[in-house]
């Protein structure tokens, strides 16, 4: 049996091994600590069902708690917006902020589960970078990913999820996403 002190993500133990030294050798990186690494996965799930029914923000959050394997955050609106019916604090969403071998986990499992079970999947946007090597993505349907049980989901929810990088560019970015087999269509 495996310890718990022992385990490597498989991602992680790759970037060590392999990706470091392809992109210090593709980008001629000085310094070790030039090369870029995954800072954090942000998930984040706008209920807007949340106006009418606040218990479909807690059905979210437990939700998007299995897909993380960490316990997700209640996001709640800072202001009051009439037109939409949407009063100060009322819960509004929830989110997920991943670091360490959990993201490197829920990386492996968007890439090689999630991704591949999306309808009429060609790839993710690669041009959907922010300028400073963070990359930013949607889902229309959470349950693509295996920890949800479909017969149990009662409405289907979309999701954000952001991908941070250490990377100054995008192409850089770009670079390290494609070394763990993001499959970018352009």
């Amino acid at each position: 049996m495996l310890d718990a002190a022992q385990y490597t993500p498989r991602l992680k133990a790759e970037y060590v091994s392999k990706v470091r030294a392809a992109l210090k050798e593709e980008f001629a990186y000085k310094n070790d600590m030039q090369i870029p690494k995954l800072e954090k996965i942000v998930l984040n799930m706008g209920v807007g069902e949340a106006v009418k029914d606040t218990k479909k923000v807690k059905q979210a959050a437990e939700e998007l708690s299995q897909i993380a394997g960490q316990k997700a955050v209640i996001t709640h609106a800072k202001k009051s917006i009439a037109g939409f019916r949407v009063r100060e604090l009322m819960p509004l969403g929830c989110k997920v902020t991943l670091r360490g071998d959990k993201m490197y986990e829920f990386l492996d499992r968007l890439i090689n589960v999630a991704l591949p079970r999306v309808r009429d999947f060609r790839g993710v946007k690669g041009t959907s970078f922010d300028g400073r090597g963070n990359y930013a993505m949607g889902l229309k349907e959470h349950i693509v990913f295996p920890e949800i049980n479909f017969d149990k989901v009662d409405e289907v929810l979309g999701m954000d999820i952001i991908i941070c990088t250490t990377a100054k560019s995008d192409a850089e970015a770009k670079a390290l996403l494609k070394h763990f087999n993001m499959p970018f269509t352009s």
